[in-house]
């Protein structure tokens, strides 16, 4: 069994056959897929899946790019969403200075404010991170440890997994890992341990190389499994069950 902790799902890359896609990966034993939101519109997508679907859970929140929609009248629906039991976790949330789309300081203050919503609703937040790691670990060490969540789409580097895993994180790895070039990922998920670890598509997108040049979804899961497994010299099966326990508990699904 795998759990997709990572997907979108409600893209309208997937409007011409949503359903195949759902039915390919369930025959792939992946039983969960966790569709994340970024904008409001997204949300509200991925929350009506995850109400058609067994096995399809959400996530709300605002992406970096989209840190101006973040206003009172947002969180106001999103507490009302939050009541929705299939929404289980604030994401995806964080900081991008890559693209650098809304102004830092906007990013920050909308990173922060959803932090503070997730620790009092007690739910776990999807941290997208991209070349921010400096600040992305001074706003979550700043609620000292009453904060949980994921690594998304982990690019960063050993030391910076270390001190996620410090603060109650878990790191997730989706197809860049199975990039040829990507040996500093494969150094890091070498070094932590299968009890911190996720695996996600972060489908439509960064499909697994084995598929390269295609649309990524939930179905090509196995194929980080199995690098996971080649880089840690274990099984899929144990790679499958391990991070499929890690992503039960953090989402505190079935």
């Amino acid at each position: 069994m795998f759990i997709d902790t990572h997907a979108h799902l409600q893209s309208r890359r997937f409007d011409k056959d949503r359903d195949l896609v759902i039915k390919r990966a369930k025959k792939e034993k992946v039983t969960n897929i966790v569709n994340v939101g970024f904008d409001i519109d997204n949300c509200y997508k991925a929350i009506e899946l995850a109400q058609n679907y067994k096995g399809l859970y959400a996530s709300i929140g605002i992406h970096p790019h989209n840190s101006n929609q973040l206003t009172a009248e947002t969180l106001k629906i999103f507490k009302k969403l939050l009541k929705n039991p299939k929404v289980v976790a604030i994401g995806e949330i964080g900081l991008d200075y890559y693209r650098n789309l809304s102004p830092q300081e906007t990013q920050k203050q909308a990173f922060e404010t959803q932090l503070s919503l997730a620790v009092d609703q007690n739910l776990p937040v999807i941290i997208h991170n991209r070349q921010a790691d400096d600040d992305i670990l001074k706003i979550i060490s700043k609620f000292k440890k009453n904060i949980k969540g994921i690594m998304h789409c982990f690019s960063s580097d050993i030391p910076f997994s270390k001190k996620s895993i410090d603060l109650g994180f878990l790191i997730s790895f989706a197809g860049n890992l199975t990039y040829p070039k990507a040996n500093n990922l494969h150094e890091t998920a070498k070094s932590v341990d299968l009890k911190s670890i996720l695996i996600e598509t972060d489908s439509p997108w960064l499909t697994p190389q084995s598929m390269r040049g295609k649309r990524n979804e939930s179905s090509y899961l196995p194929y980080i499994a199995q690098k996971i497994g080649d880089l840690k010299h274990t099984t899929v099966k144990e790679v499958a069950q391990l991070t499929s326990e890690n992503a039960k508990k953090i989402f505190d699904i079935p």
